[in-house]
């Protein structure tokens, strides 16, 4: 086994892996960026090391300095996290050449892996069922609409190097098309330096479900069970549940052979995660191999009694799998809510800034995975994530229950989270019935519910009344017993402001002067792409700009009709939360 690891990742994922690391008695290397100087990861790594500037392209990206940096410390193998550098092949290679243990698959099975059309073709071959659609790349827009007359609508638009819930455009009429395809290939090129994309057919609603495989280099492969992470937002996970609701015992039993077959087809070994989509007639199709170990793994773990990080270390240290398929067994239920830094009342946009309060809930059956604390600040140049929440219990009601119990007893001060989503989430009706709530996350449904209910996010997490900020909190006593009663005062009375949240991002982040209205980014980031010039008549709803902020396109539409008297930004340009983007006379 090895003595030291290099940890090439930040924030909760390291310090996951740091724990197991401490475990097994092997010394940790953390690597940093000059922006997580002050992060408290780094507190739980034996050593550190300055591997360059904030940024992830300048240094958690940066695979030559880690590699140098690993050898430098005297570490034996490279574990990536997941993330950043987690799936990619060539970096698997240099560790190799330099003589380090990549904690991960092969690069051949990555590389295969890695590109979606590629996935497509090796699983199609295998006889593993894939989602109907090209297994080659689509290169033109043509190409795209001529693929598209044939498949039909709806239809997805893939970038074939995509993850994450990056470079997927879903187009439901032929006039969607041309953006979408321009939109995927721009976050491919933008995210995983490869603008390829590829068409497949488009399931509406499907459930989203995933098996967890491990195998070893000595040709034994096992899977452990079924997540269900079919609750998204704009293709990313936000909560995750194992066993899944729609799944029957001989449905996971056809599902973990998909898993398997499709390790083996590639010479996997290591980790990984066989994604796939449940249609309602019970149709599974394989959608994509996640080459790496995934941020849901917990709720596994959960339910497996495993840790899967010692089982990456133990495989990638050439020790064979400790346990056949037949002794692997799954027990009562877990679920995971990602606590994120996104305010779902305004499109999920981002909200970095300093965590003022921080207080992480405890009690039987109950794990927080998390990077950060009081004083830290969640920053605009990586990934939102605050911590994520697992619970266990004997079954899903009871899971559920507990996982509502420790979202109450959650506190973030400073800064939005989804706390209060995850709370409305697990109180619906159709969660309690193993619903996948797309409507409700996506569809506009929560934010209607706010305005039903005369509630809306406050920035502490929790949920106040609507068009009111917090006062003082007094503690007071009637009869003997304790109040906490907090005196809030009224900013604008009635519901306008609620209903301005069913608006576009672009209505609430406009101002009318003298006829002309300004429309305002209503986050910081860059503008990637400006869709309209001065004398244009644009209606509503028609795309002016697109905002990355955080690593998500944020499209700022028009909130009515006019014409663009004049554009305030160009592509590339660096924007904050209020600036002027379009003035538009009305």
């Amino acid at each position: 086994m090895f003595s030291k690891v290099l940890v090439a990742n930040r924030g909760e994922i390291a310090i996951r892996v740091f724990r197991t690391l401490r475990e097994m008695g092997i010394s940790s290397v953390a690597v940093y960026s000059e922006a997580d100087r002050d992060a408290p990861f780094l507190r739980r790594a034996d050593e550190a090391y300055l591997i360059g500037p904030g940024p992830a392209a300048q240094s958690y990206l940066m695979g030559e300095t880690i590699i140098r940096t690993a050898l430098r410390s005297g570490a034996e193998a490279i574990h990536p996290g997941f993330g950043f550098l987690a799936e990619n092949a060539g970096f698997a290679r240099a560790c190799a050449a330099a003589g380090l243990v990549f904690v991960g698959p092969p690069p051949e099975a990555m590389e295969v892996m890695a590109s979606k059309t590629g996935a497509r073709r090796a699983m199609a071959a295998a006889g593993v069922p894939i989602v109907p659609g090209v297994t080659d790349p689509v290169e033109t827009v043509e190409a795209a609409r001529r693929i598209a007359g044939e498949i039909g609508y709806p239809l997805v638009v893939k970038a074939a190097a995509g993850g994450g819930g990056k470079g997927i455009k879903v187009v439901r009429e032929a006039g969607e098309l041309e953006p979408a395809y321009e939109s995927a290939r721009r976050e491919g090129r933008a995210y995983f330096a490869d603008d390829t994309v590829y068409l497949e057919r488009y399931l509406d609603d499907p459930r989203h479900i995933e098996v967890q495989v491990l195998a070893d280099q000595h040709g034994n492969v096992v899977h452990l069970g079924e997540r269900d992470c079919s609750i998204q937002r704009r293709h990313q996970k936000i909560v995750e549940e194992t066993p899944s609701p729609a799944v029957s015992p001989e449905l996971r039993e056809r599902i973990g052979r998909i898993g398997v077959d499709a390790a083996r087809a590639v010479g996997y070994t290591n980790a990984g995660t066989v994604e796939g989509l449940l249609a309602a007639d019970g149709t599974y199709c394989f959608l994509e191999m996640n080459t790496r170990l995934q941020v849901e793994h917990t709720i596994t773990e959960q339910v497996t009694g495993l840790d899967l990080v010692r089982e990456q270390l133990w495989i990638a240290a050439g020790r064979p799998l400790r346990w056949t398929q037949e002794q692997v067994h799954l027990r009562g239920h877990a679920i995971q809510c990602r606590i994120n830094a996104e305010d779902p009342a305004r499109g999920f946009v981002p909200t970095p800034g300093l965590i003022t309060r921080y207080r992480e809930p405890a009690g039987p059956g109950v794990r927080v995975d998390s990077g950060v604390e009081e004083g830290a600040e969640i920053s605009e140049l990586y990934d939102p994530m605050v911590a994520k929440l697992i619970v266990w219990d004997e079954d899903r009601e009871l899971a559920r229950r507990r996982m509502l119990r420790a979202l109450a007893e959650f506190e973030v001060g400073g800064v939005r989270t989804l706390i209060p989503l995850h709370q409305a989430i697990l109180d619906r009706p159709e969660f309690i019935a193993g619903g996948s709530l797309a409507a409700f996350v996506e569809g506009g449904g929560y934010v209607d519910s706010l305005a039903d209910g005369d509630r809306e996010p406050a920035p502490n997490g929790t949920l106040e009344a609507a068009a009111r900020r917090v006062g003082e909190t007094v503690v007071t006593e009637v009869d003997g017993k304790r109040f906490e009663v907090t005196v809030t005062v009224p900013e604008h009375p009635g519901r306008l402001r609620l209903r301005l949240r069913r608006a576009s991002l672009a209505a609430r982040g406009s101002s009318v002067h003298g006829g002309v209205d300004v429309v305002r980014s209503t986050m910081q980031g860059t503008v990637l792409k400006v869709a309209v010039a001065a004398g244009e008549r644009v209606e509503p709803g028609t795309v002016l700009a697109v905002v990355e902020a955080m690593k998500m396109e944020n499209e700022i539409v028009a909130p009515h009709a006019g014409e663009v008297e004049r554009v305030e930004v160009a592509a590339g340009d660096q924007v904050a939360s209020g600036q002027a983007l379009v003035r538009l006379v009305v």
